[in-house]
């Protein structure tokens, strides 16, 4: 199949690439950019007037909720969703029902994925057995099966020594480790930020120290080994300072936040709306303008939707039952876009943040639209308005604190592979 966009912006972050120009795609890659290859006779020929070319989107935290959790959202659903969003390429966290502990189980995620014939999926394999923090998993056999990286997904790991162990683990066989800190004892039985907010609604409260106490350590250890440590979902200004440093010092470290944290703070939880109850928990705007400043610094590497459907019967309750998550993929671009108009981040340094920065982290070649680059594909109005609403959403879970927010940046094409899975 051949396929030429013509007359579009076409923005590459990874290659230094801004300006209008038509696309070659043939056999599945990229084929030129500006002038056509020797013969090219093109089988379908897309204007692309007006839009924005890009790399297909990488989103390092997305849940797909299976195995065993479809009854919050499904392979098909949440593929749906990300190719129409832009997403091309996706790690999905190892919390699943039974979590990515064993080969078979990451295998299977992976062949299911590929049935489908949609976005890339790059499993993020178990830290320790069954998620519980007591035997680390075989990693060398998980890598095998296709897990990109190691995690322990939202549960803290208690197990200092442990920890430090898989650290040295990782660090000999160059496997990178990607938590996020929290400390389990400061943050007991919390569900939102521990500030003025939560004290009026009498919700518990999560203090930052939770996250800063952890990240110490986790920085510490990581001094200690020289283990490739990427730090997931920060969400307060003193963890962005302590990254900083980190940095300075040399610390193998990446990070990244959620794009959501970049545009809300616990005082849109509101009169507790369920929808806002996340985790990490939405903190000060203090603390959501040093997330802004940090990853516009390139302090923080990259953002990413931490995509979390939820059944509706798991929000319809008190603030405090609801479980904590919120719907993203396809929230992922505008939310980026929104943030780069307000605080006037060119589009090609914002595109960089879930693009060719995440391509780095999961090294799956993607991110790039080089000559001879697999053609995944991302293809947006960056002028087009639409209002986020229920009806609106591929994902089968609705739970997003952004329902009825007009945002800006509207997906018309999706290219995985060369091929087109995605027109809207």
């Amino acid at each position: 199949m051949k396929i030429e966009f013509a007359n579009g912006r076409i923005v590459d972050p990874a290659n230094g690439v801004d300006r209008i120009a038509p696309l070659y795609v043939a056999a599945g890659r990229v084929a030129a950019i500006g002038n056509a290859p020797a013969g090219w006779h093109a089988n379908r020929v897309i204007d692309a007037s007006g839009l924005v070319v890009a790399p297909g989107l990488i989103d390092i935290s997305a849940r797909l909720r299976e195995p065993g959790l479809e009854y919050k959202a499904t392979l098909e659903s949440e593929m749906a969703a990300a190719i129409a969003g832009g997403v091309t390429s996706l790690a999905c966290p190892p919390d699943t029902d039974p979590p990515l502990d064993e080969p078979g189980l990451v295998e299977m995620l992976k062949h299911r994925a590929r049935s489908l014939n949609q976005a890339h999926v790059h499993p993020i394999g178990a830290l320790t057995v069954q998620l519980q923090g007591k035997a680390l998993t075989e990693m060398g056999e998980l890598v095998e099966a296709g897990c990109v990286a190691f995690s322990h997904a939202d549960v803290p790991l208690v197990d200092t020594q442990l920890m430090w162990r898989a650290m040295q683990y990782a660090s000999t066989f160059g496997y990178a480790l990607w938590l996020r800190p929290s400390d389990p004892h400061l943050g007991r039985g919390g569900v939102a930020h521990d500030g003025e907010v939560a004290t009026r609604l009498g919700l518990a409260g999560i203090p930052a120290l939770a996250e800063t106490v952890a990240l110490s350590t986790i920085l510490s250890l990581a001094r200690d080994t020289g283990v490739r440590i990427h730090l997931c979902r920060l969400s307060c200004a003193q963890s962005v300072e302590l990254v900083r440093a980190a940095k300075r010092d040399g610390v193998a470290v990446s990070a990244d936040v959620a794009v959501h944290h970049l545009h809300l703070s616990d005082v849109d939880i509101g009169w507790f709306d369920s929808d806002a109850h996340l985790v990490p928990p939405l903190r000060t705007t203090r603390d959501r303008d040093a997330l802004r400043a940090g990853i516009a610094d390139g302090t923080i590497d990259l953002i990413c939707s931490d995509h979390a459907p939820v059944d509706e019967d798991s929000k319809q309750v008190p603030f405090a039952e609801a479980e904590p998550g919120a719907t993203g993929l396809e929230l992922l671009l505008p939310l980026t876009l929104k943030w780069a108009s307000e605080d006037q981040i060119a589009l090609p340094v914002a595109l960089a943040k879930i693009t060719s920065e995440p391509a780095r982290l999961v090294g799956a070649g993607a991110g790039d639209l080089g000559v001879g680059c697999i053609a995944d594909v991302c293809v947006f109005d960056p002028q087009a308005w639409w209002r986020v609403e229920r009806s609106a959403l591929r994902s089968q879970g609705k739970n997003t604190p952004f329902l009825g927010l007009e945002v800006q940046g509207r997906v018309r094409y999706t290219l995985v592979a060369g091929q087109v899975v995605h027109e809207g």
